[in-house]
């Protein structure tokens, strides 16, 4: 906005009324929605500020959307574009938003009711590699620890990437600068990848990346490997069915067998890829590595992870964690799968029971491309879908 210009303030009134057909989603019983926001292109992933401002990183553009709500009836009509350049990753931290780019993580001094940054932004990392899997991915943790998503340049570390029985490069090199999460200092600026820390590896693309509140546990969701039916001549039904996609607890050390393994989700355990000699039974060099807290169906996409910590919903749902999961493509010649927020309850540390599907577009099976969700400051949830170019806010009660 132009300097001097009025901001309208956010609408501080009642819960605005629902869309008669919950704007195009099917909910569970008792859940509602309103479109907040549509036409809004590429949003990945969401923070949502105290004052219910909805901050949502683009993946073209300049980076940042702003959306709020000045008249409360649901749909936001102020937005503000700002930002170096698109992005995946979005927080709201220690009195600065962040954003993750391809190939750096900035961030600009940022209080409540703020529409635009005062001044351009400050670089905290810089030269992430690029090429491959770029969707930085940030979770904040205690100590100042900023955690980013480095996702790997290739599918399985093949001599030729993608290629037809063409075997896998032993060891893999990108594992030293790619493939896991890395840990940084928050509040440090002009880092380089080598100032941080290694933290989990193995990991393919950790897109779905979330702290567990109230505790230091790092949550991830990855994107599995794909084509073991292309380049391996899996059956159209193992292709479709491997790997599971894992939902796991990054720590200090860990690692998760990218791109050596791959987790079977029949047989609940990681076994040897066929690209380092696997016949996709034998665990071998996997015997040792992590295995998931949970599984989901192959090649479903999870781009982000959101745990419930409101109490406007039931209370089978506090503490459980939402996955946004951005559907399918390799699975042909079966139909295509996934495109759908899911929810996983957890005991209090852990998944515990089976996920539930939460969010899908109504009548179109394969039509909501999910890639964000947050929870607002009451209790709501919010959803993104970049192909969709749409934002939900999720009630329960009418």
């Amino acid at each position: 906005m132009a300097a001097g210009e009025s901001v309208p303030h956010p609408h501080p009134g009642p819960r605005p009324p629902c869309a008669p057909d919950n704007a195009g989603l099917t909910l569970p019983p008792g859940f509602c929605a309103v479109l907040v926001a549509e036409g809004v292109g590429s949003v990945r992933h969401l923070a949502v500020a105290s004052n219910g401002d909805v901050l949502a990183a683009e993946r073209s553009g300049e980076g940042v959307l702003l959306l709020r709500d000045t008249d409360g009836d649901g749909k936001t009509d102020l937005q503000q574009r700002f930002g170096p350049e698109g992005g995946s990753g979005i927080a709201l931290a220690g009195g600065y938003l962040y954003l993750g780019t391809d190939s750096r993580v900035v961030r600009w001094r940022w209080h409540e009711g703020q529409v635009a940054p005062d001044g351009p932004p400050e670089t905290v990392i810089d030269a992430l590699p690029t090429g491959g899997h770029t969707a930085r991915s940030l979770a904040m943790g205690p100590g100042g620890a900023l955690y980013v998503n480095i996702g790997s340049r290739t599918n399985s570390c093949q001599e030729s990437d993608r290629g037809d029985h063409s075997p896998g490069k032993d060891p893999c090199r990108e594992l030293e600068e790619r493939a896991g999460i890395w840990r940084f200092q928050a509040d440090r600026l002009n880092q380089r990848p080598n100032d941080g820390t290694r933290f989990s590896t193995g990991i393919r693309n950790a897109v779905a990346l979330a702290l567990q509140p109230g505790t230091d546990r790092l949550f991830f969701a990855m994107n599995g490997r794909d084509q073991l039916g292309e380049n391996w001549g899996y059956s159209a039904e193992r292709n479709a069915a491997l790997p599971a996609e894992e939902m796991g607890v990054a720590t200090q050390g860990a690692d998760f067998g990218w791109p050596y393994c791959y987790y079977d989700g029949e047989l609940r355990r990681k076994v040897l890829a066929p690209d380092y000699g696997g016949d996709g039974k034998s665990a071998g060099r996997c015997a040792d590595k992590e295995n998931p807290v949970a599984a989901f169906p192959a090649h479903w996409a999870p781009l982000a992870i959101a745990f419930y910590t409101g109490t406007q919903f039931p209370s089978s749902y506090r503490g459980g964690a939402f996955i946004a999961f951005h559907g399918s493509w390799n699975r042909s010649p079966l139909p295509q799968e996934g495109y759908r927020i899911v929810f996983v309850p957890f005991d209090g540390t852990n998944p515990t029971g089976d996920f539930t599907t939460f969010a899908s577009l109504a009548g179109a099976p394969t039509g909501l491309r999910a890639s964000g969700v947050a929870v607002g400051p009451d209790g709501s949830l919010y959803i993104a879908a970049d192909r969709n170019g749409k934002i939900w806010r999720i009630f329960y009660g009418s």
